[in-house]
């Protein structure tokens, strides 16, 4: 049986989903004021991960990621460009798009806008103050009474002395408590704004995904992921808004993945080691860069460096190199096979990809040593839950930047012509063409069947 870490219950549990055969998801999306960075390609491919076992375990999964289409960020953005907000956000939305396809992420069922529910925020936010949990401070704002839910801080394991002493609370003089947030923000002038009881405004960010969720959910749902940057004050946040206002459990499962590091520090625009997907997507083939997220587990902090990527690569060149010249399709898998329990096992054991992507290397090896056409179609079957090695082999192989003029043409002539050396006896010239490659980046393996060459 599949287990998943919760991380309200921090531990691992046993998955069962509210309705037999079932699975509803909802995952916390981009801020669409800027292009995608690593950290978000992170979220995108390991909810991708997920959503793709839990229909492969045969479940009928509705999954739901979000766009913030409204946020100070975004305002501020728009302002400093001189631009209407929604000419912002779409550009940004179809920059995501293409960096998440590039990725092979799977588009979501669903991808709620926050701009498209408004009218819902309004009524969640009324039915809260209604219930004792919001009031309307002096500075029009529409607040959260944290201290009214009794629930508070049991995501996140803080306390509320806890949460009042510490330095992550602004002080606001408007609020009745420094640790109330905001549900509702009267509009400044020159803002976008809608109209509500409370005066023109715009919705807080917390409340969108109550909302969001809800609608396309129902009040209570299977599983709530997201970054572990979101677990508070956001998704302690959204079970405030979601229980106060409808009296039942929201979420059964939270999880939440590990943060990403460069180098062993923390990313951040301030240590100027931050990347955005485009810029690493110059430098590395996107499938490299799925199966580089894909090898640490989903819940461990991820350190990127060139050399991890470096490694990334050779590693998944091993695995295409197996395929290549090998009669292999993706197809149904046979569980009982010893290699396919064992990756299955792995991930119904929280999604342990590190673990499955070893059996992949396992398999890989008995194709190298003379398997079968099955042992290989099992290999790219087990890979294509992963969203891996489904490309041709020689593209994968043969892809990336040439040095010089080196193209694909002239490569297979200088082949030729090194075959024709070697027919001829003239092992220098053969040996001196197989160097002037090596030195533009091409490496030559011959094998029973002739010479195939791919990038280094």
């Amino acid at each position: 049986m599949l287990k998943i870490y919760n991380t309200l219950a921090r531990d691992k549990q046993e998955f069962r989903p509210i309705e037999p055969g079932k699975v509803r998801m909802y995952v916390c999306g981009m801020t669409v004021y800027d292009f995608c960075h690593l950290g978000h390609a992170r979220v995108m491919v390991i909810f991708d991960i997920v959503q793709r076992w839990l229909r492969a375990s045969g479940y009928d999964v509705t999954y739901v990621r979000n766009i913030t289409d409204i946020d100070d960020k975004i305002i501020r953005r728009a302002q400093e460009n001189g631009e209407p907000m929604t000419a912002l956000t779409e550009r940004f939305i179809r920059a995501m798009d293409e960096d998440s396809a590039a990725l092979g992420v799977q588009r979501p069922d669903h991808e709620p806008r926050a701009t498209q529910y408004v009218q819902g925020m309004l009524e969640m936010i009324t039915t809260l103050q209604d219930r004792g949990y919001a009031y309307q401070a002096a500075d029009g704002d529409v607040n959260y009474a944290v201290r009214k839910f009794e629930g508070y801080g049991k995501l996140s394991g803080k306390s509320l002395e806890d949460l009042r002493a510490g330095e992550r609370v602004a002080v606001d003089a408007a609020k009745q408590d420094p640790l109330d947030f905001v549900l509702w923000k009267r509009a400044k002038a020159g803002e976008p704004a809608w109209e509500s009881p409370w005066g023109a405004g715009r919705p807080g960010w917390h409340i969108e995904c109550s909302v969001m969720s809800g609608a396309l959910l129902g009040r209570q749902f299977d599983i709530h992921g997201g970054g572990q940057d979101l677990q508070f004050p956001h998704h302690e946040n959204e079970i405030a808004q979601s229980e106060g206002a409808h009296g039942c459990t929201f979420v059964n499962y939270w999880m939440h993945n590990g943060f990403v590091r460069v180098d062993n520090e923390k990313m951040s625009k301030s240590l100027g080691n931050f990347f955005t997907v485009r810029e690493i997507l110059a430098k590395y083939d996107a499938e490299v860069v799925r199966f580089f997220i894909i090898r640490a587990q989903y819940r461990s902090p991820l350190n990127y460096s060139d050399a991890h990527l470096d490694d990334a690569k050779q590693g998944l060149t091993r695995l295409y190199t197996a395929l290549r010249g090998v009669a292999a399709e993706a197809g149904g898998v046979d569980w009982s096979n010893a290699h396919a329990a064992r990756f299955k096992a792995a991930m119904d054991d929280d999604f342990n990809t590190p673990e499955a992507v070893a059996v992949l290397f396992d398999l890989a090896n008995e194709v190298n040593r003379g398997g079968s056409a099955a042992d290989a179609s099992l290999l790219k079957s087990l890979a294509a839950q992963l969203g891996l090695l489904q490309r041709d082999p020689a593209a994968f192989l043969q892809a990336g930047p040439a040095q010089g003029d080196w193209t694909p043409e002239r490569i297979g002539a200088a082949i030729a012509a090194r075959a024709e050396a070697k027919k001829s006896k003239q092992f220098a010239e053969a040996d001196r063409i197989r160097d002037e490659l090596k030195a533009a980046g091409v490496v030559l393996e011959d094998g029973a069947s002739g010479t195939t060459w791919r990038r280094s």
